[in-house]
C-alpha cells in the first residue's frame, strides 16, 4: 500500500537541498496510501459531515509545515511518521464532532471497518483456510462482512495491527514502531488478533 521506500529515500535527499518540486511529489505520491489508512478509521457517521479528502489535505499541510523537523531527526521511516499525523487528524475529529453534534455519534462505530474489497476477501479466505473459488464467491462475501464486524470487536491494539499489517502492508516491524510495542510483543498480538479472527469467523460459520 505504501510507495516505494527507494523513491520516498531519493525525494526525501531532494527535500534536504531545498527541492520544493521534490517536496510536492514526495507529499503527493503519499497520498493514496493515507487516503486509505484514514478511510478505514474515520467513524462512518462522521464521514457525513468531514470528507476524507480534507482530512488528507490537513494531514499533507502539517507534514509539509513540520517536514524541515522530520528531516533533522528522522526518528521513524517518512511513511510511518506520516501516518502518525494522520492518525492524530482522526483522533482530533473524532473528538471535535463527538463533542459539538448536536446528535450525538457515541454509539456509532470508532472506525471505518474494511470494506469487503479483494484484500478483505483473501484475509476471510486465509482465516476460513478455504480457496477462494469462483462458487465460494457469495459466501466469501457473507463471511467478509462478518469480518468487519468481528474486527470492530477486538481490543483496540489488536485490530490496528491487523489493519496494519494486512491492509496497509505493514512490516511486523513497522507495525511494532506505530504501535509502540517491542517487535515481539507486536508479533504475539497479532498471532492472538488473527486466531480471534478464525474463532469468531469459525462461530459464525457455524451458525449458518
Amino acid at each position: 500500500m505504501w510507495p516505494d521506500a527507494d523513491k520516498t529515500k531519493r525525494l526525501l535527499e531532494g527535500a534536504r537541498n531545498g527541492d520544493d518540486d521534490a517536496i510536492n511529489r514526495l507529499l503527493d505520491r503519499h497520498r493514496d496510501a493515507l487516503r486509505r489508512m484514514v478511510g478505514m478509521r474515520l467513524d462512518q457517521r462522521i464521514r457525513q459531515r468531514v470528507d476524507v479528502s480534507d482530512v488528507i489535505q490537513d494531514v499533507l499541510i502539517e507534514a509539509n509545515r513540520r517536514l524541515q523537523d522530520y528531516l533533522q531527526n528522522p526518528g521513524m521511516p517518512f511513511h510511518l511518521w506520516l501516518r502518525h499525523i494522520a492518525k492524530d487528524r482522526i483522533i482530533d475529529a473524532h473528538r471535535r464532532h463527538h463533542a459539538a453534534a448536536k446528535r450525538s455519534v457515541d454509539r456509532e462505530r470508532s472506525f471505518a471497518a474494511p470494506t469487503p474489497d479483494h484484500s478483505t476477501i483473501e484475509l476471510v479466505a486465509q482465516l476460513c483456510d478455504r480457496e477462494l473459488t469462483p462458487a465460494a464467491a457469495a459466501t466469501m462475501q457473507e463471511l467478509s462482512r462478518k469480518f468487519a464486524t468481528a474486527i470492530e470487536d477486538l481490543d483496540e491494539q489488536d485490530r490496528e495491527v491487523v489493519l496494519m499489517r494486512h491492509f496497509e502492508g505493514l512490516s511486523n516491524q513497522e507495525a511494532a514502531v506505530a504501535l509502540e510495542l517491542s517487535q515481539p510483543a507486536a508479533s504475539m498480538r497479532y498471532l492472538r488478533a488473527m486466531r480471534r479472527l478464525r474463532e469468531m469467523l469459525g462461530e459464525s460459520a457455524d451458525d449458518r
